[in-house]
């Protein structure tokens, strides 16, 4: 989405407007997802505090804080405050009332908040850690904290997804090359055993549910998933084929951290009244042979090299994406997708299709720092599937995230109580 510094946007960004925030909404009735509300708001990112660290995960009762982020293109600041909301394993909200679930207020304002400087792109930075003195979860399980303006629950500005866990599990989990030969060459197959305490979960197999992620993306975790066999207090997880997920590839990247000198996977960058930056045309990988090398897993870096803190010195740029298309794509539809899209397919980043060149191109506003992202067509269930483009190898190198839920036996809530994160082909 391209916001005008001067307000007159051109017709068509007022429907592309309208679009993102009907998709938006289409993705959670009850807003407990990661999701914006407003095009003007780029760059959210929750993490933990102190890192780089995504996967939004503290432990109950600890001093560990996560750190939100995000900017608003604006020359102004406005009065923003948030609460937060429980959730049970399948992120519905709960019946628990607030006093049940946090300690301290039912709100806060967010007051940590800086004007963008020397940037042609003005915005506003604001940053929050919580849990802190005012706003605390006090049980263990899946929470959303809610941003929100004016005091007015109903004018949501965004949302995220964050844990507190109440660690009470062993889990040993391995992702590798699938058994069944039909998949061997593209899926990865995750096996895992969960040992429970047996003192604070009574009917396991019942009571325990788990989750497991691939990236730390919602869209295609697996759920629903029930133990083959129950040894003592141990559960075990080793399917053929109902734990399996595509290899996918390795992840496209570029870096704009500096916009005055070289930048990989950058073929030039100018200014005028906002800065462009366009990246090397590029083809589809689909066909070809797997070719190993390191990244981040669709992950963003937010920052600028030639400045003294990217949060609220770098610059947004309008950043031109371009995909040769072979003859048999020309009637897919094509979206830019990762971190940056909130692990979805989205109106805003899907690519327009130049026939004239034939090739997909998309221009979107992106804040200084390093980029990784797929091109993904939209599957027959609505997903996105990045295989048809980038391919799909079983030797690629995913992060994977198991998730284990008891239902608490005092108050019926899905209480998180393991976690375990590891990586394939590592």
């Amino acid at each position: 989405m391209i916001i005008y510094l001067n307000n007159m946007m051109p017709k068509k960004w007022f429907l592309l407007t309208a679009c993102f925030l009907l998709t938006q909404l289409s993705y959670s009735q009850n807003l407990n997802d990661n999701l914006i509300f407003d095009p003007q708001v780029k760059t959210v990112i929750l993490s933990k505090a102190g890192s780089e660290d995504r996967y939004a995960i503290i432990g109950l009762n600890t001093s560990e804080q996560l750190n939100l982020g995000f900017d608003i293109l604006s020359k102004k600041n406005e009065n923003l405050q948030y609460t937060i909301v429980h959730c049970d394993a399948n992120w519905n909200l709960t019946d628990l009332s607030k006093n049940q679930y946090l300690k301290g207020m039912d709100f806060d304002n967010i007051t940590d908040w800086k004007f963008s400087t020397n940037t042609y792109t003005k915005y506003v930075h604001y940053n929050l850690l919580f849990p802190n003195e005012t706003i605390k979860p006090n049980i263990a399980g899946n929470y959303t904290i809610k941003v929100y303006r004016n005091f007015d629950e109903e004018n949501v500005v965004l949302t995220r997804r964050f844990m507190i866990i109440n660690q009470s599990t062993i889990i040993e989990a391995s992702a590798h090359p699938p058994t069944l030969a039909e998949y061997r060459f593209t899926k990865q197959e995750v096996n895992f055993t969960v040992e429970y305490n047996t003192n604070t979960v009574p009917n396991p197999m019942q009571d325990i549910k788990v989750v497991v992620l691939q990236n730390y993306r919602w869209d295609n975790a697996l759920t629903g998933l029930k133990p083959q066999f129950s040894t003592g207090n141990k559960l075990d997880y080793n399917y053929l084929d109902k734990t399996l997920f595509n290899g996918g590839n390795e992840f496209r990247f570029f870096d704009m951290r500096s916009l005055r000198t070289y930048s990989q996977n950058v073929r030039t960058k100018w200014m005028d009244s906002i800065v462009h930056v366009m990246l090397l045309p590029e083809e589809s990988k689909g066909s070809n042979q797997y070719t190993q090398y390191t990244d981040y897993n669709g992950k963003r870096l937010i920052q600028n090299k030639d400045g003294l803190n990217g949060d609220y010195d770098g610059d947004y740029a309008l950043t031109q994406f371009y995909l040769s298309s072979p003859g048999n794509m020309s009637d897919d539809d094509v979206y830019a997708f990762g971190e940056f899209t909130d692990w979805k397919i989205l109106p805003e980043y899907k690519m327009y299709f130049n026939r004239n060149r034939s090739r997909y191109e998309l221009e979107t506003m992106l804040k200084q720092g390093r980029y990784e992202y797929f091109y993904v067509t939209k599957g027959a269930d609505g997903k996105p599937d990045e295989t048809q483009i980038e391919g799909n190898h079983f030797q690629t190198e995913n992060e994977y995230l198991i998730l284990v839920y008891t239902k608490n036996q005092q108050w019926g809530y899905d209480e998180l109580i393991g976690s375990k994160f590891f990586k394939s082909n590592n």
